[in-house]
């Protein structure tokens, strides 16, 4: 079961109120199950939306923050944690630390790097911890065509996309990230030796 959830979003609302409706009914769902949100640690965009509304409910926050970006006046200052760290790689890290899966909302570059750094890592085996894709509206079909793209030129072995677990109804996406199941593959290098992938 997963106690501690790490929320990758943007920094700002977008362009529809959907997505804040949404990251809104997601933490009240988190709260209703006991679930600890672990996110960037900001008050602005979805990300302040998310920690609101599971401290309004009752629910637990963790932020992870570098010192950096408080010291630009954007972390939320009434957490149930807040760590404050050097550097990105360090606020990555620690998240990943924190966290049993990983759920990802619309978001920009910041979000992007979070959701691939994470696939990375269980791509390579260095952590085994699932992470999905929150689809609203459709905001993330444009990459899911690129992933699907990807494996179809064989740049991607379709074992390793499906590490990104997508769903439109956060219920199913979280009891689907519950159900997860460690990909088990041979490593690059010997597949490399086999003569490709």
């Amino acid at each position: 079961m997963i106690k501690n959830l790490c929320i990758f979003c943007g920094s700002s609302m977008g362009s529809q109120p959907l997505y804040g409706e949404m990251a809104a009914s997601l933490a009240r769902y988190m709260v209703s199950r006991e679930i600890t949100l672990v996110y960037g640690g900001a008050n602005v965009g979805l990300m302040g939306v998310l920690a609101d509304t599971m401290l309004a409910g009752g629910g637990k926050a963790i932020g992870v923050m570098p010192k950096s970006l408080v010291e630009r006046e954007v972390a939320h200052t009434n957490l149930t944690e807040m760590h404050i760290v050097e550097g990105m790689q360090e606020r990555k890290a620690m998240m990943a630390e924190l966290s049993d899966a990983f759920i990802a909302l619309p978001g920009a570059y910041g979000t992007l790097d979070e959701v691939f750094e994470v696939l990375t890592w269980n791509q390579l085996g260095i952590i085994k911890k699932p992470i999905g894709l929150l689809n609203i509206d459709g905001f993330y079909n444009p990459l899911l065509t690129m992933l699907n793209h990807a494996v179809e030129e064989k740049f991607l072995r379709p074992e390793h996309r499906a590490l990104l677990i997508e769903g439109t109804d956060f219920v199913q996406l979280i009891a689907d990230l519950e159900n997860f199941q460690p990909v088990t593959a041979e490593k690059w290098i010997e597949r490399l030796k086999a003569g490709g992938i």
